[in-house]
């Protein structure tokens, strides 16, 4: 797939959470926010059909901004040029890593990935906080989904912290195939399946990941519910605060109870037990 990037320009973080909640009621795949600028970034099939609706947007707010297109064969090298790795503090640290850099030191979790032209490279605050909740919960010998899984850091992570078995499902081709070298890298095995809920319809897991933008939660809350028994446990991400009430009642409304909220950076995680 080949996607565009919008550069818009930002003088803080606050005006980047802004655009970031703005933008995440369109397809966009993933934000990652620079100095002086938040680079949004959208299948090119998907920006053309709400190009319109996304420009006037950006408009009524006096935003300044670029289009470009992202070249698939020079991600992994510009990737690589500048990555450095993510140390993720918490009851079981966590470091995520390029194949180039020093392995982690003994009790810290080690992930190793291979991004190419997927996202999900450790950098944003929701990488961190699903991590840690991973990380902070005992799904030893489970069986888990992570749905929308990039580059495959949280299927990792729950696998070195104990889970029997995880699928990875990714919508992007590039994305499975990452998420498949990521895994190989770090030494763990995992069941990689291009598609949505539809490649695990019928199935039941233990636990979910999802770190996707709200509304992609909100249309898939009652599939979670579907492929989850009672006391199975669902664990969301890529909304920011103001996002949370939606998503409790979307998550009430399917069978769930919210067991916790956690924030970083106005970033949030809300985990959720299924009735």
């Amino acid at each position: 797939m080949n996607y565009t990037q919008l550069n818009i320009s930002v003088q803080d973080d606050e005006q980047a959470d802004i655009f970031t909640a703005l933008l995440a009621d369109y397809p966009f795949d993933s934000f990652m926010q620079e100095e002086d600028h938040l680079s949004a970034y959208i299948i090119n099939e998907e920006y053309a059909l709400c190009r319109d609706s996304v420009t006037q947007l950006l408009a009524e707010y006096d935003a300044s901004w670029q289009v470009a297109e992202v070249e698939q064969q020079n991600w992994n090298q510009e990737w690589e040029s500048g990555f450095e790795p993510v140390s993720v503090e918490g009851r079981c640290p966590i470091l995520i890593r390029a194949a180039h850099h020093s392995p982690a030191p003994e009790g810290v979790i080690d992930v190793i990935i291979a991004p190419r032209m997927s996202f999900g490279t450790g950098h944003h605050a929701t990488t961190a906080l699903m991590s840690q909740t991973i990380a902070q919960m005992d799904f030893a010998g489970m069986r888990g989904l992570d749905m929308g899984c990039g580059t495959g850091v949280l299927a990792i992570v729950a696998l070195k912290c104990g889970a029997r078995e995880m699928v990875a499902v990714d919508i992007d081709d590039w994305a499975c195939d990452s998420c498949r070298d990521s895994g190989a890298l770090s030494g763990v095995e995992m069941d990689v399946r291009c598609g949505s809920m539809d490649v695990v319809g019928g199935e039941k897991f233990d636990f979910v990941l999802a770190n996707i933008n709200r509304n992609i939660l909100l249309d898939m809350m009652s599939s979670f519910a579907e492929a989850l028994d009672a006391g199975g446990w669902l664990l969301m991400s890529g909304f920011l605060r103001e996002d949370v009430e939606h998503i409790e009642r979307g998550a009430a409304e399917c069978g769930f109870a919210v067991e916790s909220v956690a924030e970083n950076d106005g970033w949030m995680v809300v985990v959720c037990k299924k009735s």
